[in-house]
Order: C-alpha cells, then sequence, then structure tokens
C-alpha cells in the first residue's frame, strides 16, 4: 500500500505529516486508516498541547489515491464502505481531537486533502496554494461524513460553489470564501505556523480542550442520517457516470457523462 502518515514530536507539539511521494500526497486507504489511528492516539496524550497537520515535499494533499479505486471501491458496497468505515472515521477523528489542530498548508489541497483541512481548527496556508473539489469530473458527490466539515466550515452557498462547478481556485479565494484562517507568502509559512503553536502552547491546555468542547456543544447538530437516506445517497455507486469518470480519470481522458 502506497503512503504513510508520520508522526514526529517537538515538545509539546506533535507534527502529523501526510505522504505519498510521486502522488501529490494523494491518501490511499491504508493512510486513511492510519490518519485514524494516530489521531485516536494523539487524543489520549494529555501532555500535548497542540497538533498540526502537514503535507510532505510541499503540497498537502492531492485527494483520495484513484488509483485504488478499482480494487477499495469495486462495487457499491465497497464504495459505501470505503466511504463510511474508512473515510469517515479518519475525519471524524481529526475533528474530535481535543487538542488544538492547525493545517499548515502549501501547495496542492484539494478533495481529500481540503476535507482533512476542514476538520482542522485554524487553517494557515502559503499564498501560491491551490484549493478545490473536483469530484464532479469522476461522477460522485460528496459522501455526508465527508460534507460535513466542509459544511459547516464553508456554508451551504459556498459548499455548494465549490462542489457544482469542481473548479480549482487560489488561497486569495480561499480565504474569502472562509476557508483559510491566515494567508502568508510560501516563505513565511513555517515560521507563521511556529508562532501560532507557541501562541497556542503559551496558554492554559484545559482551558483550550474545554473551548473546543464546548463550542462542539453549542454548535448546530444534525441527526445522522437514516439507513434509508444513505443508501440514497451511495446509489450513484452503480451509475454509468460514477464507472466513466474514474475509468476516464484513470485513462487520462475528458469523461464523456450521459446523466445515467
Amino acid at each position: 500500500m502506497s503512503g504513510t502518515i508520520a508522526l514526529e514530536r517537538d515538545g509539546e507539539i506533535a507534527w502529523v505529516t501526510l505522504s505519498n511521494p510521486g502522488k501529490l500526497n494523494a491518501i490511499s486507504a491504508a493512510m486513511w486508516r492510519a490518519l485514524a489511528q494516530t489521531f485516536a492516539g494523539l487524543a489520549a496524550d494529555t501532555s500535548l498541547r497542540g497538533v498540526v497537520l502537514r503535507g510532505a515535499g510541499g503540497n498537502f494533499a492531492a485527494g483520495a489515491d484513484i488509483a485504488e479505486f478499482p480494487q477499495e471501491r469495486g462495487d457499491a458496497a465497497a464504495v459505501r464502505r470505503y466511504h463510511v468505515e474508512t473515510i469517515a472515521p479518519a475525519l471524524a477523528a481529526v475533528a474530535d481531537c481535543p487538542h488544538p489542530t492547525v493545517a499548515m498548508i502549501e501547495g496542492v489541497c484539494v478533495g481529500g486533502g481540503l476535507e482533512i483541512a476542514s476538520q482542522c481548527d485554524m487553517r494557515i496556508a502559503a499564498d501560491d496554494c491551490r484549493f478545490g473539489v473536483p469530484i464532479n469530473r469522476l461522477g460522485f458527490p460528496m459522501a455526508p461524513g465527508e460534507l460535513q466539515g466542509l459544511l459547516a466550515l464553508a456554508g451551504r452557498a459556498t459548499t455548494l460553489e465549490i462542489l457544482l462547478e469542481g473548479r480549482v481556485f487560489d488561497a486569495a479565494e480561499a480565504r474569502e470564501k472562509g476557508l483559510l484562517t491566515r494567508v502568508v507568502p510560501p516563505a513565511a509559512l513555517a515560521g507563521e505556523v511556529g508562532a501560532t503553536m507557541r501562541r497556542i502552547a503559551a496558554g492554559a491546555p484545559l482551558a483550550a480542550r474545554i473551548n473546543k468542547a464546548t463550542i462542539r456543544r453549542l454548535s448546530p447538530a444534525v441527526p445522522p442520517l437514516t439507513e434509508a437516506e444513505l443508501s440514497a445517497h451511495f446509489a450513484y455507486a452503480g451509475s454509468a457516470d460514477h464507472a466513466e469518470g474514474v475509468a476516464a480519470f484513470l485513462a487520462r481522458r475528458p469523461p464523456k457523462f450521459r446523466g445515467e
């Protein structure tokens, strides 16, 4: 399986790195599972005061590793398992981390990369980054467990724009859309993230964890989708358009969608 999730410790700060060389850190199924396990371990470590989530090699992440789709999402049941049992728990683990989390964003941050960044408390990006969710070209929608974080961050109108157009946009526009906390020149990114983590670490860790928990409790919550709603959502998995979208991507050709 390709790709790794690396964990390093620098005093009271943990650094989690997405790495899949040669694929812009596209996130494999093994990486999604490792991300969930890594954040479960971090959540239990009360000596921490913050977590930085970043990508290796100058990019954050280019979404899920589509090369795995024929194996990981080979039929309708596998599609649902992949999104509900592999991706959603990883995103929930990041969202549920009791320690302050900061996404350090370079290069490409699209698809699953943007989903992960959306679950962090803060997102600090270099001004030459690119963002978006171009999965409409793959013939499938964003799964409920993945949509929840982006919707909470960006709101209904912006989330619909991002998903319906499937456009890739720059950091300035991402900031305007409310996706980013701060945008800095590439050369200043490491220093800005370091200064942010020092400010966080200088505060009372218990207060930070209580703030996160209380804000979550006071935020609007929606009940989980019913079995019928989940089945209706994942019904696309057997569509001709979904098969065409994945096949076209892997063949590096434009898709020809028929609405079927």
